[in-house]
């Protein structure tokens, strides 16, 4: 592991790191895990093709590699019987697995039903200048997509406009139009998050009423829910994340773990680094 870009998405884990490292990394980006030994041929010909497409899928994934020699426990709380062995974790949760060193076309086939490479944002719609207002944005990507109707690309811009305009219905309407291949790009995903919450917050009970419910029943989980939507859109983050949060702790599983779903999608609309990785941890720390 020479390449820069190939260490950053490459770690070594133990029994110490992998509840941080692997399980609570995994409710935001997946970790696919690589359990090898310096004895074994066909690692040494696998290892070295999952850190390429670590560095290829630009941080899609994580690589935590298992020295199975090392980490026996780690090695048998997954009951690995031989090697190589990799299992890919996501959302806390092992998703999919193979043994043995699959050649490159069959590994590119694996991680392809789980995760899509992740590409540097385009730049076009960052250097508008700042003083452009959303309508004009709108106006703006229309007439680009009239004369240029074969970039999708501006689609996405278009729909991300819409959304700052508060048009939410047009921004849902474009995002669903996306190919596929736009559809899992970082932007992407963030709007789709918070077209949900959005969603979610339409025809609800104004802040006031969703706190007199809650006083009145604590465990009025559809009021909690609604009113941490509510104050999250409104800015009041903490506020909001800590509804899900008493929600998570109490009723985990109350309308098949909404609770999580919530917290998920609001992590993926925060800019606020600090303040997601200190609410992630805390709800992995109720899950696990």
């Amino acid at each position: 592991m020479t390449d820069a870009a190939t260490v950053s998405h490459v770690f070594d884990v133990d029994q110490q790191t992998f509840e941080a490292d692997v399980l609570q990394a995994s409710l935001t980006t997946p970790v696919l895990v690589d359990f090898w030994a310096s004895w074994c041929g066909p690692c040494k010909t696998l290892g070295p093709m999952l850190e390429k497409l670590a560095a290829e899928y630009n941080g899609a994934f994580r690589l935590g590699k298992v020295d199975v020699d090392a980490q026996k426990e780690l090695a048998g709380m997954f009951g690995i019987r031989s090697i190589p062995t990799v299992v890919l974790v996501k959302d806390g949760q092992v998703l999919d697995g193979f043994t043995g060193a699959l050649p490159e076309g069959q590994l590119r086939e694996f991680l392809s039903r789980h995760v899509q490479p992740l590409e540097a944002p385009a730049p076009a719609a960052e250097e508008v200048a700042v003083s452009e207002t959303p309508e004009q944005a709108i106006n703006r990507l229309q007439q680009a997509i009239a004369g240029e109707p074969n970039r999708p690309e501006l689609k996405l811009d278009l729909a991300l406009a819409l959304m700052h305009a508060g048009n939410v219905a047009a921004a849902a309407v474009e995002l669903a139009a996306l190919p596929a291949n736009l559809a899992t790009d970082a932007r992407a995903v963030r709007l789709r998050n918070e077209l949900e919450l959005a969603h979610a917050a339409r025809d609800a009970p104004g802040i006031a009423e969703l706190q007199q419910r809650v006083q009145t029943d604590p465990a009025d989980w559809a009021a909690r829910d609604q009113l941490g939507v509510q104050l999250l859109l409104q800015g009041d983050t903490e506020a909001g994340l800590e509804q899900f949060l008493a929600i998570l702790q109490q009723a985990r599983d109350w309308n098949d773990g909404q609770a999580k779903k919530r917290l998920l999608a609001a992590f993926a609309t925060l800019d606020d680094a600090e303040l997601v990785s200190r609410y992630r941890r805390r709800m992995a720390s109720l899950l696990f």
